[in-house]
């Protein structure tokens, strides 16, 4: 028996160390694919254009849900610190995940189940961050700082205005450097307490988003229950945000939510990943009454890149996308909204993003305005938008 005992136990540590060393990166790299491989052909006028672009910028990336190492190039996946150098990646929005129910889907999802508790766990995360959403997202913030101080100054973590704007002059001489700032994906990370705000905050948070894929505390999701608007923790959360110029993102929020932040918001608010109604008609996009309310806020629509939201697994279809907009409020309030690593297929890795130059160069949009959206406006709106200091 003793011997039956000690065999299945050597099992047993065989099975979890596969479980901890293996599993992460095998799910890691099951979820994050691409439609598209690097590396990418691009004709010659478009290439000329982006590498002529001095600030590119994109509102939405997932991967500090993953347990990668974004300082090293990997061959899966979307986004890490060498390929947004490859692509001259000025800005990456890093959101921030803590919750998803399991069978996820854009129809109807409650918030009963949730299938990151496991894969934190297997990651090694803090046991903190196990069962408690507002330790998940500082868990994952601790990580992007932690990236910025082991990267020997090529990376930056941008916390307020007057950071950036010491980034942008530095990056005039060093091209060699990118940054990227924290955001939240669902508000589901405050537990329900509003002195989380404070929390996120102060842990370099900039950007939050009140819902994901299910109802919560502060109203309801395009992809719950109730399709309701926005309740009165909501209510206070929004202002507690703006008072201290904490950026409102309604990518994911059910229509009627929209209508309720754009009637009570006192500053511009943006949508951080999302595709139009207008070129592909899906609950996961957004009207263009909604498209006109966010840019009379002066705010940001910022285009994804995988088919659900775009209709096709092409930058082609991002393009049109990013046109549609370009026609119906003009060119200053679009922007790149990817949804890199958000264990979706996404149509190109971060080195692809010359192709959506390409593309928008066939569909006739005008250089300046090609530099607005593909970082000149994120850059902007950052400055006008962020803490000052």
């Amino acid at each position: 028996m003793k011997k039956v005992f000690k065999i299945l136990f050597g099992l047993i540590i065989v099975v979890l160390l596969f479980a901890f060393l293996f599993v992460p990166k095998i799910v890691d790299k099951k979820f994050n694919t691409v439609s598209t491989r690097p590396p990418y052909k691009v004709d010659k006028e478009a290439q000329v254009l982006y590498d002529s672009l001095d600030f590119v910028a994109d509102m939405h990336c997932d991967a500090l849900l993953w347990k990668r190492d974004l300082l090293a190039k990997n061959d899966f996946g979307s986004v890490d610190i060498p390929r947004m150098l490859e692509a001259n990646m000025a800005l990456q929005a890093f959101t921030i995940v803590t919750k998803a129910p399991r069978n996820m889907n854009f129809d109807k999802n409650t918030g009963e189940t949730d299938q990151i508790t496991l894969p934190f766990i297997l990651q090694m995360r803090p046991i903190a961050s196990w069962f408690n959403l507002t330790e998940r997202a500082l868990t994952q913030c601790d990580a992007l700082y932690g990236f910025e101080k082991k990267s020997d100054g090529q990376f930056r973590v941008i916390s307020s205005a007057k950071g950036l704007e010491q980034y942008i002059s530095d990056r005039k001489s060093n091209k060699n450097i990118t940054a990227g700032f924290l955001g939240i994906e669902g508000m589901h990370a405050l537990e329900g307490k509003l002195e989380n705000v404070d929390e996120l905050y102060n842990a370099g948070v900039r950007m939050m988003s009140p819902v994901h894929f299910f109802d919560n505390e502060l109203g309801s999701s395009a992809h719950g229950v109730d399709h309701a608007g926005l309740t009165e923790f909501g209510k206070e959360v929004i202002k507690k945000m703006q008072a201290k110029s904490m950026i409102l993102d309604v990518a994911h929020c059910s229509p009627q939510m929209v209508d309720d932040i754009l009637a009570i918001t006192t500053k511009p608010i943006v949508s951080s990943h999302t595709g139009v109604k207008g070129t592909h008609n899906s609950v996961r996009n957004i009207s263009d009454k909604h498209i006109r309310g966010i840019a009379k806020t002066s705010g940001l629509i910022s285009i994804a890149m995988f088919e659900p939201a775009t209709g096709t697994k092409t930058p082609a279809s991002t393009a049109k996308a990013i046109k549609y907009c370009i026609d119906l409020v003009g060119a200053d309030y679009v922007a790149l909204g990817s949804d890199f690593d958000g264990a979706i297929e996404i149509h190109t890795d971060v080195t692809g993003l010359p192709l959506y130059v390409e593309e928008l160069l066939k569909l006739g949009v005008s250089r300046d305005d090609i530099r607005k959206v593909m970082g000149g406006n994120v850059k902007r709106f950052l400055l006008e938008n962020l803490p000052k200091n």
